[in-house]
């Protein structure tokens, strides 16, 4: 393996904005190439995740939430795939292995060995691992409980989770699936592309009206990304026993406006309460067992054609700020990788 040079680049929050980041609030900058203590892996990444959420943590983060908030000065962090450069004796990992962990956002990281997830060749693309597509299956079968002949609404369609999530509810056999986007050539790809049946566009008239006539016999499943007047307009077409799971709430993250830290949203309960309409909380994916299911499955999915990953890169660690600047502003369709 190649020597690593003495600098690595990173990139951290310059300043808080007023409103959505730009690039101009984010600095590339060089250190010292880390050095690993005591139980750490030094590992070269070679591809990290570019994910809305990251507005939430700029915004000062949510009571609660698993993630600190990010303040001036800090470099960002979030899934990354990358190549164990040293590892401690007796840790299982050695040179050249091929590890998940969640200190994306440089090109080198001190990793606690036990934050490090070997991988190990179930996926036909290492940056597959980066997909978010076990977060959807997880919400579609444990949460949401999808059964054959659903409608099946997600919000947030050509996201990262939704533009898995659409075509996993139609291998689940759903019946209909209905996504919603944000523009018509978006809607296009996920129907041509994705599985959908139809899709709702955001801007193009109220999003009620449009799920009305896209689920005229209602909506039985709604894996929400999103919020606000999507999640009302769910609910205003549930079916009765409709499942509802609440994974992202983009309305709050991508509002120019507030901090990306609250998606406040009013429901009419009475139809809640009239249709018993359960809504949940996405719970968390499984453990280590789980994982290792699900790269089995997803990558068997992957080699038949079952499933595409759709994704975009964006090659090297100083176009990073750009392509979270595209992500909040929904230039892309999946998930969107840097590449170092």
């Amino acid at each position: 393996m190649p020597t690593p040079p003495r600098i690595s680049r990173e990139v951290r929050l310059a300043a808080l904005p007023d409103g959505l980041p730009g690039p101009e609030h984010f600095e590339v900058a060089e250190t010292p190439l880390p050095a690993p203590g005591d139980g750490q892996a030094l590992v070269r990444n070679r591809f990290f995740h570019v994910f809305a959420a990251l507005r939430t943590l700029i915004g000062g983060g949510v009571n609660d939430a698993p993630f600190p908030p990010l303040r001036p000065g800090d470099t960002l962090f979030g899934a990354a795939v990358g190549e164990v450069v040293s590892a401690p004796e007796g840790s299982g990992l050695h040179p050249g292995d091929l590890v998940s962990h969640w200190l994306g956002w440089r090109e080198y990281a001190a990793v606690d060995v036990t934050g490090c997830i070997p991988l190990d060749g179930s996926l036909p693309d290492p940056a597959a691992h980066l997909a978010p597509g076990r977060l959807a299956y997880t919400a579609l079968t444990r949460d949401a409980e999808v059964r054959p002949g659903d409608t099946v609404f997600v919000s947030g369609g050509g996201g990262a989770v939704g533009s898995m999530a659409g075509q996993i509810a139609r291998l689940l056999g759903a019946g209909r699936v209905i996504g919603s986007t944000g523009s018509p050539e978006k809607a296009g790809r996920l129907v041509s592309e994705l599985g959908y049946d139809a899709a709702v566009v955001r801007g193009a008239g109220p999003i009620g009206e449009q799920l009305a006539r896209v689920a005229p016999g209602g909506v039985d499943v709604l894996l929400d990304n999103v919020g606000g007047e999507q999640l009302r307009a769910a609910v205003a077409e549930a079916r009765p026993g409709a499942r509802f799971v609440l994974v992202g709430a983009l309305s709050g993250q991508l509002s120019p406006h507030g901090s990306g830290a609250e998606a406040p949203v009013e429901l009419d309960s009475y139809r809640l309460i009239l249709r018993q309409v359960t809504i949940r909380g996405f719970g968390g994916a499984d453990g280590p067992e789980g994982l290792s299911r699900w790269n089995e499955r997803f990558g068997g999915w992957l080699r038949s054609g079952d499933v595409v990953f759709p994704h975009v890169r964006v090659r090297g660690i100083e176009n990073a700020p750009r392509a979270l600047h595209e992500v909040f502003h929904g230039r892309h369709i999946g998930t969107v990788i840097v590449e170092l």
